[in-house]
């Protein structure tokens, strides 16, 4: 069977499969994004603390992902528990860097200015700071975003939803019938993908971002 004639008859099978990768992806950023904007907001004036957060974030990444999704199947057992919490872990960095660097480079010439305004630190951080982070933060959570379309395609190790399973069935069969064919439509779905989810942030970075900061 051709691939032209795979895609014809398994399309359906694929979109579906590409949801549940992009719902994996997704419920995992979101809780990176609100555990290292936070942490982010936390540690950015407190040099010790700040790098004791980026050294444990960015030792994260170093942990081949296979071993991590092992790791946590006797915590979460099998299936799209231990997938989204990997990814979690994974995307933690990128977020909390862009967090951090976001709010150190608001001028504080504009924070002295809004003080002088009589803001406290509360409305100073919400209405002064992160919007004027924003486009920095969001760069963050786009990178890591993108970074866990492809690292999500492992989950299919530990029985996780998503394209992976068409490629560690395709490799598992290799040489079978369609073993190809699974293997590069899963391939070829991660790639797109992940390009439908950085459009995504372009729009939402052009939607979001005030326009007078607005690159």
């Amino acid at each position: 069977m051709s691939f032209g004639e795979y895609l014809a008859q398994r399309w359906q099978d694929i979109v579906v499969l590409g949801i549940q990768h992009a719902q994996v992806v997704l419920i995992a950023v979101g809780i990176a994004t609100v555990v290292g904007v936070a942490t982010g907001i936390l540690v950015e004036r407190h040099p010790l603390a700040r790098r004791a957060a980026l050294t444990v974030t960015g030792t994260m990444l170093t942990i081949p992902s296979f071993a991590l999704f092992g790791l946590l199947i006797p915590i979460l057992n099998l299936g799209a528990p231990p997938a989204i919490a990997a990814l979690v872990l994974y995307a933690l960095f990128p977020i909390l860097r862009n967090a951090i660097t976001g709010l150190e480079s608001v001028p504080a010439e504009i924070e002295d200015a809004a003080r002088g305004m009589g803001l406290s630190s509360r409305s100073l951080l919400l209405t002064v700071r992160v919007p004027l982070a924003w486009p920095v933060v969001l760069n963050g959570i786009r990178i890591a975003t993108i970074m866990s379309v492809g690292i999500a395609a492992i989950g299919a190790a530990v029985a996780g939803p998503g394209l992976g399973r068409l490629i560690f069935d395709g490799l598992a069969r290799i040489g079978g019938a369609n073993a190809l064919n699974d293997t590069l439509a899963g391939l070829l779905g991660v790639a797109v993908l992940a390009l439908i989810l950085d459009l995504g942030f372009v729009l939402i970075s052009r939607f979001t971002t005030p326009r007078g900061i607005r690159g």
